[in-house]
């Protein structure tokens, strides 16, 4: 298999690092050589977290570059909007319709973009959801992470219960249910 590359965006707290290791870990089951790579911004400040997740019969190293993702998943639209660049042509653009506010919006100093989602959808093939509604109908808010997984889970190499299982070894056993709860609502999406 040739090499895949994705991409995990959003702000600190959001679950990114949650996120990666699920993927690592179905990655892992099914047997591939995976790289993963966690770049922390000034995550407790709700500053961007990135996370690089490259896997395949050989990878050389974590890092993924420009124009090179198969799939992006963002928890956040203007993070979406900061690293769309680096999804290849014919990539995928998972995209939290949410909006956080950054330091620089609300103390004045810049605004927040308009239209971000339908701008990227003029570039790119772009997926949405509103995860935080999506987790809330299922009353945990913190789930939303896993909603937004799910989808992106559509455009990649694994089957559902493939996911299911990862996610019963990965998160807290207290939290297996709603998190498997939370994934199938993005996955059916």
């Amino acid at each position: 298999m040739a090499t895949k590359s994705i991409m995990i965006v959003g702000v600190g707290g959001q679950g990114t690092l949650l996120t990666s290791r699920i993927l690592g870990g179905i990655i892992n089951e099914a047997g591939y050589d995976v790289k993963l790579s966690e770049v922390h911004g000034m995550a407790q400040r709700g500053g961007s977290v990135v996370t690089f997740v490259r896997y395949g019969d050989k990878v050389a190293e974590p890092i993924v570059e420009e124009g090179q993702a198969d799939v992006l998943i963002a928890f956040e639209r203007l993070e979406a909007l900061r690293y769309a660049h680096f999804l290849k042509k014919g990539g995928v653009l998972i995209v939290n319709d949410w909006k956080i506010e950054p330091i620089t919006v609300v103390t004045g100093m810049a605004q927040y973009p308009e239209n971000i989602i339908e701008e990227l959808g003029k570039m790119h093939e772009v997926h949405t959801i509103n995860a935080m509604d999506e987790a809330m109908k299922l009353g945990n808010a913190k789930a939303f992470n896993v909603v937004v997984l799910g989808m992106a889970a559509r455009h990649m190499d694994f089957t559902k219960e493939d996911w299911l299982k990862i996610i019963e070894k990965t998160v807290p056993p207290k939290t297996v249910e709603i998190n498997k709860q939370a994934f199938l609502a993005g996955y059916g999406r």
